[in-house]
């Protein structure tokens, strides 16, 4: 029960205090749920009812764990009383006991955001609105933002401002798509996850009464992450706290970086406005990374002007400096990476689920794992799926695989129906049907089979019939057009490109990042010669032998290691709130991160920072970042700075200067890259590479000396400074593009660069 002894001094300041209003601003690291914690085991300690405590947080994950730690200190039994968890959750409660009086049964509905996506497109298509004007998840986008703002339907129809910036969309009628949803809940019964939080400020608003009973009721007001919390949320929290102003938040204001999501920084910023009697504990101590991660951020943060300031700091060793990875051209910036890794691995007998590659946008992740299957190195992708599995990287490759074979049914359903042309499931049943009677594809069927044999109308039919011309004529040009030029085509013949742009949605300016990057994978294949088939005169890389590469790219079937024990990939925004040895944070580049939306606001700029910030601050041991010189945008080819960011952080901290160097051009020296390119070939590879903590030594003789670059055949047996004794498979390539394949006695199949590589006859 002294579980105080375990606190620092100024932890348990804020531990103990607990009548008056406390701000707890809680640095990287810090330490801050062991304080909000334990503060909650120390008002049970003082007689306070469980059910007097409302403690808020953001993830369900977050209330669970918290929950188990006083349990832990204090007894389970006291732990179930707590009114704790996430706010929708808490609120739900809340609205289940008061729904009469709104109009609802207490047995309402929770639509989840799913259903709340097809109730929008029901709305959509009984107003007789274009669903490709209005797309549903748009639609829902907005609706979703004017809840969190607490605008109903009606005031919603009534904002100028709001209704202006409809039409400009080319979206002036969601208004009352606003409306029709609003009726068609209420009516069934429903509320989705936004009227959660709308309803309980209805309910306070409109029945003071209500009000009362839960403000007298919470007497202590707890509340994590406070900086993410949204106008709603504030609202709610505030008018609870009221009476008493028994309030404590817990967050860091420079880690705000849900603006996107209606999170408002000045929630945090104004603590001290809204409750004039405050109390303000800094903790500042980063229990968690090394001093020179934690003086990189701090000199990174404090350019931001909107901050409570703090200065953060560690107690832990100096640590190694921030690594830099300059790259020419996005793939080596992959490849750099990845040999960074296998390096951290190998040397520092790291596991791979203790080291995670950070981007700014999902897009990016496609070069990474690229880069990390190549060089069987085990990844995940948290917070998302991979980059093949998107449904706008599946649709655009639909296009291409029909292309190449028409008879591909699944490629055939999912393209005729991307963009939307008017052909639903229904017309599509009666084609497949007549295609399985025929025992003949859906295309070939089409084409042999009049309108009337298949149970097609007229109209439906001249939009099929469309479609199988330009899939036809696309084909035609498969061999006079390489893999990138003709995809292109048929992104832009289709229409796909252009649905794209006709909204300028977060939703749809995700979906086109997506697209330009696939077709910047395709330029590269097509630019890569290494691609082109010797066996044809005019070495054109065609769209078939880029997919030929995908199918092997996307065959997962030998992945069979379970996920505990793999590289994390995600974005900067899914890390918050989690911790690796090794971070890597890349595509630091002007444009990329800070991303080209936010460089013309300072506001934004600023949020921006701060999502570097905790990027930085994920790491305990060790931060690499890394850029790329040029990067391919719509298949051309762009010039790149270092992102601004990477000044701002003292120079000292990194390994080697960022900027005023050539470093940014030059091809990667032997520091940059392991002694050997270690690619599997596109087959099933050798599970018998490295595995961190358990893996052998690598087999070499004592005193092993590398050679100069050796005349290797076939059947040799060398000696390689890392992966010891091997046995070439063959040798491919000649001068500094030399490679060689070797099996090696304990480590498998590895692909040598010969330029680089550290080998023997032996």
């Amino acid at each position: 029960m002294n579980f105080l002894d375990e606190l620092s001094d100024v932890q348990r300041e804020a531990v103990i205090n607990y009548q008056h209003p406390s701000l707890i601003i809680a640095g990287a690291g810090s330490g801050k749920t062991r304080v909000l914690t334990y503060r909650i085991a120390y008002l049970l300690q003082q007689n306070v009812s469980p059910q007097q405590v409302l403690a808020l947080t953001f993830t369900n994950k977050a209330a669970r764990e918290m929950k188990e730690r006083i349990g832990a200190l204090i007894g389970a039994n006291i732990t179930r009383r707590l009114w704790m968890g996430t706010f929708h959750a808490v609120f739900a409660r809340i609205l289940r006991s008061e729904a009469e009086r709104l109009g609802y049964p207490p047995s309402f509905t929770i639509y989840d955001s799913a259903d709340s996506r097809n109730l929008v497109k029901i709305c959509i298509k009984e107003l007789n609105f274009d669903e490709k004007i209005y797309k549903p998840g748009s639609v829902f986008g907005r609706i979703s933002r004017a809840k969190n703002n607490l605008i109903r339907a009606g005031e919603y129809a009534g904002n100028v401002e709001i209704t202006a910036a409809d039409a400009a969309s080319r979206m002036p009628r969601i208004a009352d798509i606003y409306a029709l949803y609003e009726r068609k809940c209420k009516l069934a019964g429903a509320m989705d996850f936004d009227d959660l939080l709308l309803n309980t400020n209805v309910l306070f608003r409109d029945f003071p009464e209500a009000l009362a009973r839960y403000s007298s009721l919470f007497q202590y007001i707890l509340v994590d992450e406070y900086q993410d919390t949204n106008y709603a949320q504030y609202l709610i929290v505030k008018k609870l706290a009221q009476p008493h102003h028994n309030i404590c938040v817990v967050g860091d204001d420079a880690q705000s970086i849900y603006a996107f999501r209606g999170a408002r920084i000045e929630n945090i910023l104004n603590f001290r406005n809204d409750y004039p009697d405050y109390r303000e504990y800094r903790l500042e101590e980063n229990y968690r990374s090394t001093q020179t991660i934690v003086n990189a951020a701090n000199s990174l943060i404090e350019k931001n002007s909107r901050q409570l300031r703090k200065k953060c700091f560690s107690r832990a060793e100096t640590g190694e400096p921030i690594n830099v990875l300059s790259a020419f051209t996005e793939q080596e910036e992959g490849f750099l990476v990845a040999a960074s890794i296998f390096e951290t691995v190998y040397n520092k007998r790291t596991p791979y689920n203790e080291i995670a590659i950070l981007y700014r946008t999902n897009a990016q992740s496609r070069l990474f794992e690229e880069a990390l299957r190549k060089n069987n190195l085990p990844y995940k992708i948290y917070g998302g799926m991979s980059f093949y599995q998107r449904a706008e990287v599946k649709d655009l490759l639909a296009y291409l695989r029909l292309i190449v074979n028409p008879n591909d049914d699944e490629a055939f359903r999912r393209a005729v129906q991307t963009p939307s042309r008017g052909i639903g499931t229904t017309s599509l049943e009666h084609l497949q049907a007549a295609a399985s009677a025929e025992g003949k594809s859906m295309y070939e069927t089409f084409l042999s089979l009049s309108p009337a044999a298949i149970g097609l109308r007229t109209a439906i039919a001249q939009k099929l019939k469309d479609f199988c011309a330009l899939i036809a004529e696309l084909a035609s040009l498969q061999f006079a057009l390489d893999a990138h030029n003709l995809a292109m085509e048929a992104a832009k013949r289709s229409g796909y490109i252009a649905e794209l742009k006709e909204t300028n949605s977060m939703e749809n300016i995700t979906r086109l990042e997506y697209v330009e990057e696939l077709l910047n994978s395709i330029k590269e294949f097509c630019d890569n010669p290494d691609n082109a088939n010797p066996d044809e005169e005019n070495r054109l890389i065609t769209v078939r032998q880029y997919l030929e590469n995908v199918a092997l790219l996307t065959d997962m079937d030998n992945e069979k290691e379970e996920d505990r024990n793999k590289i994390t990939l995600m974005t900067a925004h899914a890390a918050k709130g989690l911790e690796f040895s090794y971070v890597y944070i890349t595509g630091m580049e002007e444009t990329l991160f800070p991303s080209g939306l936010a460089i013309n606001s300072v506001e934004e700029l600023e949020e921006e920072r701060r999502l570097f910030y905790v990027a930085l601050t994920r790491a305990k041991r060790g931060v690499s970042v890394s850029f790329s010189k040029t990067r391919y945008r719509w298949g051309e080819t762009v010039s790149n700075r270092p992102s601004r960011f990477l000044k701002e952080i003292d120079a000292n901290y990194f390994n080697k200067p960022v900027f005023g160097t050539t470093a940014t051009n030059r091809l990667p020296d032997k520091k940059d890259v392991p002694a050997g390119h270690w690619a599997p070939e596109h087959k099933a590879p050798v599970r018998t590479g490295l595995r961190p903590g358990n893996a052998a030594a690598p087999r070499r003789t004592a005193g092993f000396t590398p050679g100069d670059q050796p005349a290797l055949a076939a059947g040799m047996r060398i000696e390689h400074d890392r992966f010891g004794a091997g046995t070439v498979a063959r040798v491919e390539g000649v001068m500094n593009d030399a490679k060689a394949i070797v099996d090696f006695d304990g480590y498998g199949r590895k692909i040598l660069l010969l330029k680089y590589a550290r080998i023997k006859i032996i």
